[in-house]
């Protein structure tokens, strides 16, 4: 009897305590909006600790530590930057970091054969050659491995002609001088300032124009600020300092030779003369001492004023020389090596705590042409310095709901490499799962104010952060950063807000955003558009980029890379973190009004045109109107999301995600199959500049002078209807699922 009643008992307490357990639980979870409540107070808590966190101290030693040695793409001690970021991010607590690889094409200078350029005299004989490389800056003498100034892709010859000078070498410029000074350029050696557009553009102008080479060298009107001494004594360009960069033409395509897919071992590669983009003349950068001597004896007829740099030449147009000098030609001497080469992306993890499958993706590269103190160690110091704070808040409790991707990217200035054969590697998931793409190239490139650039959906997330970051400049202690990006650099369009950009091309940001439709952004500090004219900053991709320009005179406290810091983390902390993703459908109605306004405004320089091929902007104007207030009805429901039903909050933030995407157009840009985003995308102009509606864009540019203007004006009535069904698309995604 004994035995049967401690058995009952045992019994019958097993089946209190299951059903204790069972109460536990369901009470436990019927309670997530205390739960919500108390997770949004941590966030901002944590928030408040991930921006405090990052130190100008840290960056700065970051800094120092990363532009001791050159470290070009494909070269053993990037490599070893690589492994050392590995192992430093694998020591701040990331789940996990990875080296990924890729073989790529990439482009070197012949050790044994430099390149240079030589004016020749009637006899054939060298009368003049330019430097071999730049003078070293002081500290530097006996560091090895400087590679000399080159265009790299460029194409092996040693063409000769008589030189003729094409002022920054864009498509206006050779237009100006085919058409009004009458020029034929085929078979001449075209000589174009650097600055206005990317570099690869002037490239393909001159190969379009007929010319068999190009020289492009530093004018100190772009590249000298007024009143600056020249580097060491002040951060102005040395006369033979000369910008390195590729001069490809590849318009999204990544690596050369396996566009649209990733350069793995297994991958089909193209024949290097089948490689897009890659130029098919000699090219070659030159320092402005040199430039000197190539137009101080020009002939030919004397430029418009806007043709004029600072040199002390007169910039005469050509072709060739005068007076002792008329039978003298130029000679381009190249004999750059393109070879397949395996570079290494670092690829650190922090996985999402609710939302594993969404990603957030802070990314910039650590490849430089020599010690990058600017471009882009700036900004990969900056990430160091993240990356190091997001591993602190860990160990103090803290996961972010959506997962952290931190990526530092190899072979950026062969043509954004690294970035995109990982964008092409992963695009099926980034485009199921990416949320949000921000940039970490440079962080600094003056000394003025803030400047972003991003997606519209980004503008009110961009104002909220600066708000809560301290201005960096002296005497303006108690300013928010954007109380004084505000006072510096106010919209002209009468809104009351800081001045945001569209964003071009140019950066790593490209294939995530203008290919796979992912919402993206970059910040930096800049220089002041108003009264500083000089192209980019004076020393960009040269030698001279060291550690101590920026120590010296870019940032001496290190405050303003440190504010750079927290307004890039404190994007991806929020974006990552928010229950509701901080995205904003409004202010990107906005922007489509404001841009579809200032699109119809080009074409409607040519009235009596468009009323002949009956040119009408109304369906895109019908469709913003759409866009707009879908996207009010969005933002209106969203105040009645119960918050506590996580399938509620994951409908509205699907849609949110996806709204970027929705702009992507499959087929891409006329000729640009790597271009996709409709609303975005450079000109084919000119990879630098962003513009909006940019198939329409083109199709306008030039139309005066076009061959067959019905068939041009066709073709605008063409991208006005793609852009139409575009917006109506993307704002068919914002209405009520059900």
């Amino acid at each position: 009897m004994g035995m049967k009643h401690l058995l009952r008992w045992m019994f019958w307490t097993m089946i209190v305590l299951a059903i204790y357990f069972l109460g536990f639980i369901i009470g436990w979870f019927a309670k997530p909006s205390q739960l919500k409540t108390e997770t949004q107070t941590d966030s901002s808590k944590f928030l408040k600790e991930f921006l405090e966190e990052m130190k100008a101290e840290n960056i700065k030693q970051n800094l120092r530590k990363f532009t001791r040695l050159p470290h070009l793409a494909g070269t053993e001690q990037n490599l070893k930057y690589a492994e050392q970021i590995q192992r430093e991010w694998q020591e701040f607590g990331l789940d996990s970091v990875e080296l990924v690889h890729y073989d790529v094409l990439l482009s070197y200078p012949n050790k044994t054969q430099p390149n240079y350029i030589s004016i020749l005299d009637s006899l054939g004989n060298e009368i003049f050659n330019t430097s071999l490389a730049e003078p070293v800056p002081e500290g530097y003498e006996d560091v090895p491995d400087i590679v000399p100034p080159y265009s790299a892709f460029s194409a092996k010859g040693r063409p000769e002609g008589e030189l003729v000078y094409v002022n920054y070498g864009r498509t206006e410029d050779f237009f100006q001088l085919e058409r009004q000074m009458g020029i034929n350029m085929t078979g001449k050696i075209a000589i174009v300032r650097y600055g206005k557009i990317f570099r690869g553009n002037k490239v393909k102008n001159a190969i379009l124009s007929g010319a068999k080479g190009i020289i492009m060298f530093s004018d100190p009107a772009d590249y000298c600020a007024d009143g600056v001494q020249t580097y060491p004594q002040g951060w102005n360009l040395p006369g033979g300092g000369a910008q390195r960069g590729n001069v490809l033409n590849l318009n999204g395509a990544g690596d050369p030779l396996t566009p649209g897919y990733p350069a793995k071992e297994y991958t089909y590669r193209y024949k290097l003369e089948e490689g897009v983009g890659l130029p098919k003349i000699p090219v070659h950068p030159i320092g402005y001492h040199d430039a000197i001597y190539l137009l101080k004896n020009m002939g030919g007829q004397i430029p418009p004023n806007n043709w004029k740099g600072a040199l002390n030449v007169s910039y005469r147009i050509g072709p060739g020389f005068i007076n002792d000098y008329s039978n003298f030609t130029v000679r381009l001497n190249i004999h750059t090596n393109n070879k397949v080469t395996r570079i290494y992306n670092v690829i650190g993890k922090i996985r999402g705590a609710l939302e594993p499958d969404r990603y957030v993706i802070l990314g910039g590269h650590r490849d430089a042409w020599v010690f990058g103190g600017i471009d882009p160690m700036s900004g990969a110091a900056v990430v160091h310095e993240t990356v190091r704070s997001a591993g602190r808040l860990l160990n103090n409790g803290w996961r972010p709901r959506r997962t952290l991707i931190f990526a530092s990217w190899d072979a950026e200035e062969f043509g954004l490499q690294g970035s995109t054969e990982w964008a092409e590697d992963n695009a099926k998931l980034l485009q199921e799962r990416a949320v949000a793409y921000i940039n970490a190239d440079s962080a600094i490139e003056g000394m003025y104010t803030l400047r972003v650039d991003c997606s519209p959906s980004l503008h009110t997330l961009v104002y909220d952060i600066t708000k809560q970051i301290g201005s960096p400049e002296g005497g303006e202690e108690g300013m928010s950063l954007y109380e004084s990006w505000h006072k510096r650099d106010n919209w002209t369009n009468n809104r009351d807000a800081p001045r945001i950009s569209k964003l071009g091309s140019g950066s790593d940001f490209e294939a995530y955003f203008i290919r796979l439709g992912i919402t993206a952004g970059r910040a930096r500090y800049t220089k002041n558009k108003k009264t500083e004219r000089y192209s980019s900053y004076p020393v960009y991709h040269s030698v001279y980029e060291t550690f101590e320009i920026v120590e010296k005179f870019y940032d001496p406290s290190f405050r303003r890379l440190e504010a750079v810091a927290r307004v890039r983390g404190g994007l991806i902390f929020s974006i990552a973190d928010s229950p509701v993703l901080p995205f904003n459908a409004s202010e990107y109605g906005h922007s489509l009004s404001t841009y579809a306004m200032s699109i119809s405004q080009i074409a409607a320089r040519h009235p009596e045109a468009m009323q002949k091929y009956e040119v009408s902007f109304d369906s895109l104007f019908s469709a913003v109107g759409n866009f707009t207030e879908a996207a009010a009805d969005f933002h209106e429901r969203l105040h009645s999301l119960d918050k506590a039903d996580p399938l509620q909050v994951r409908i509205v933030n699907d849609q949110l995600m996806y709204l970027e995407r929705a702009f992507i157009d499959p087929l891409g840009l006329p000729g640009r199959p790597f271009y996709r985003h409709v609303i975005f995308a450079p000109s084919s102009h000119n990879k630098y500049a962003g513009e909006s509606f940019p198939g329409i864009y083109d199709a306008l540019f030039d139309i005066e002078n076009a061959a067959d203007p019905e068939k041009s004006w066709d073709e605008v009535k063409r991208q006005i209807s793609i852009a139409s069904f575009t917006v109506h698309a993307a704002a068919m995604t914002l209405t009520s699922p059900a």
